[in-house]
């Protein structure tokens, strides 16, 4: 491969913001949604495709339809930037794209057929023996519509707007095909490895949840030990206590006083427990219960300190991935007026339902 930008590349990151900003005080901003999948740099030289991570990790092997894809869509020497997702009917299904980071090459190619991913691009590094990393991204903008004006799915071109007002109906309506957010980029700007010169808008919520078990923090000794990450769940409408995500991010004081807060709350018995029978029975982790092991664990230690359930915490999260939180939810204050057997799902904000293929083809 000899293209005028090599890989590694760190792609261009954003800082989160509040609010849909004022494109006057940027020098003029490109809106656009912001997609919940694997973040990739793609590089192409003919016959000869690399699916690079964020974390400049390869995706190729993942993602064999991807790589067809490209070589049907994309010209033959250039480097995008864009994301990889999966799509089921009319939402994005990031947990089925989890699902392709396994190391036997069968499953992959049956999830490939099964579950096939797709690609959409936001921004043009290179082409041919141009390198575009120092055009500003209006420039690139346009120069990325050109060579994509061919494509065909699962190979998309990302919607822009630069109307603030179309970017805020973005945002409240594009959440219930899956995406997550909106994001906002400097027309002027160039294309900085891992500067967070863009910006992103996510949704912010809060919700009342049980705390029903904690992790010790990797650096806890004996002497000293520390929370890691508290274990937080929410009654599901058959009564059952459901795993629902973590908190975590905290300063090391807390982390020592938190252990000590909730020894009075330590089960001893794990039957005794909500989730005492997943010990017995959980090894995959296929819905990420405590204790177990996943793709993504590399062996580290799951086990769980159980803790009686009456705690309520109220947390603040940006998005569910099916019954639970993406990403880890945020430590606000404790709720002592709440019953933990109140703390159910209905009281997760539920987004409007919309078509994905509009997104994508709009």
């Amino acid at each position: 491969m000899d293209l005028p930008v090599m890989p590694p590349v760190q792609p261009m990151l954003a800082k989160s913001v509040k609010g849909i900003p004022d494109p006057a005080k940027h020098g003029g901003l490109s809106f656009e949604p912001k997609w919940d999948g694997f973040r990739a740099i793609v590089f192409r030289d003919g016959d000869e495709v690399v699916l690079a991570s964020r974390n400049t990790k390869p995706l190729t092997r993942y993602f064999p339809e991807v790589v067809e894809a490209v070589k049907a869509s994309l010209p033959r020497r250039c480097v995008v930037d864009g994301e990889i997702f999966v799509a089921i009917g009319d939402r994005l299904e990031f947990e089925k794209l989890q699902e392709r980071i396994h190391p036997a090459d069968s499953r992959v190619r049956m999830l490939a057929e099964k579950t096939p991913a797709g690609l959409v691009a936001f921004d043009l590094l290179a082409v041919d023996d141009e390198s575009l990393t120092g055009h500003p991204f209006e420039e690139r903008r346009g120069r990325l519509v050109d060579a994509l004006a061919g494509a065909v799915p699962p190979v998309h071109l990302t919607r822009t707007t630069s109307d603030p007002a179309v970017a805020t109906d973005w945002f409240s309506r594009f959440e219930g095909a899956g995406l997550d957010g909106v994001v906002a980029k400097p027309l002027r700007a160039t294309y900085q490895q891992g500067a967070r010169t863009m910006l992103k808008i996510k949704h912010e919520r809060t919700a009342d949840v049980v705390v029903a078990g904690y992790r010790l923090h990797k650096t806890s000794t004996p002497q000293r030990p520390l929370l890691g990450s508290l274990l937080l769940g929410l009654y599901d409408d058959q009564g059952r206590l459901a795993h629902i995500g973590v908190s975590a991010s905290f300063t090391a004081q807390r982390r020592a006083e938190l252990v000590e807060e909730l020894q009075p709350l330590v089960v001893t018995d794990l039957s005794e427990h909500p989730w005492g029978d997943w010990s017995e029975w959980a090894i995959a982790n296929p819905d990420r219960v405590p204790g177990t092991q996943s793709r993504w664990s590399a062996g580290k230690d799951l086990s769980f300190t159980p803790l009686r359930p009456e705690r309520v915490l109220e947390v603040g999260y940006d998005h569910m991935e099916g019954s639970r939180f993406r990403h880890t939810a945020q430590f606000k204050r404790w709720r002592p007026d709440r019953d933990p057997e109140s703390c159910g799902y209905e009281q997760l904000e539920e987004p409007v339902g919309y078509d994905l293929t509009e997104v994508l083809g709009g």
